[in-house]
């Protein structure tokens, strides 16, 4: 039997709460032909009845990511590996073994039992953060060794309070406009952003200016909605309503893409911006 490494990567910010606000993959099965069956934000519902599951048996360059909709402090997660719609498909995909969680020097392996249902696991220490990023090394195998990984759900929960779950399953619809910018985008120096431009799939933003200097500038948030139509980025920020163009382009290096955000728009939401850091 093949243990599966689940890998959490974590930004600390103070302490607030929030709800999640995205939850993205690199890649996932079937995106191409089916793109509503196997998508990333299945995760979030709390339903057997839906999952990810990644584009092949080999999961290791793929990466799940969940921003949150302001700093959001975190205790515990509760995850049903595998596709557990039935037994059926339970057996027919692999399934998640290991996790490992990192917040800066903060480290917790997680074991998860070959079982359907969900299993909870408590943090040795509450972490805070506002996005974090799942990285898949290895499974339970399936039956059939070229089946791909699957994660049927993972509730993150807070003071005893899950912040994601069934009551979700209505507002998680697949959009492919929205499906292609949701997430977080990030400005400033490469390997080292101070801008951080969320997009949440319940229509909200979050921008946030998080200077590693504070005695030269102040940090700044801003929260509004948001949506898109064709080549248009629509955001409503204090009531004001704003329709910049924008641009998403591979970026140069070939790692990830360029947002470029321009026109009638506050100045702080002018990209570009990164969908890597």
């Amino acid at each position: 039997m093949r243990r599966a490494l689940l890998v959490l990567s974590l930004v600390s910010v103070p302490a607030l709460a929030g709800g999640v606000g995205y939850a993205q993959a690199t890649g996932y099965f079937k995106k191409d032909t089916r793109p509503t069956l196997y998508q990333p934000l299945n995760l979030l519902d709390a339903r057997d009845a839906t999952a990810w599951c990644s584009t092949s048996s080999d999961p290791l360059n793929e990466l799940l990511t969940f921003g949150f909709t302001t700093p959001t402090t975190i205790d515990e997660v509760r995850i049903t590996t595998g596709n557990n719609f039935n037994e059926g498909t339970w057996g027919e995909f692999a399934r998640a073994h290991k996790l490992l969680l990192v917040v800066g020097k903060q480290r917790q392996t997680i074991s998860l039992e070959d079982k359907r249902g969900p299993q909870s696991i408590t943090l040795d220490k509450p972490i805070t953060a506002t996005r974090l990023t799942i990285e898949i090394r290895d499974q339970f195998p399936a039956e059939d060794p070229d089946q791909p990984v699957c994660i049927t759900d993972i509730v993150f929960v807070s003071e005893g309070k899950p912040l994601n779950g069934a009551w979700l399953t209505t507002k998680l619809k697949y959009d492919k406009n929205v499906q292609g910018l949701m997430g977080t985008w990030f400005g400033g120096y490469e390997g080292g952003p101070d801008r951080f431009l969320a997009l949440h799939y319940d229509g909200t933003f979050r921008y946030s200016f998080e200077p590693y200097d504070t005695t030269r500038a102040e940090p700044k948030t801003l929260d509004g909605r948001w949506d898109v139509q064709g080549t248009k980025l629509l955001f409503e920020v204090g009531g004001k309503k704003y329709s910049p163009k924008f641009t998403k382009d591979p970026a140069k290096k070939g790692q990830g893409e360029v947002l470029g955000i321009d026109g009638d728009v506050p100045p702080e939401l002018k990209g570009p911006f990164r969908s890597t850091p």
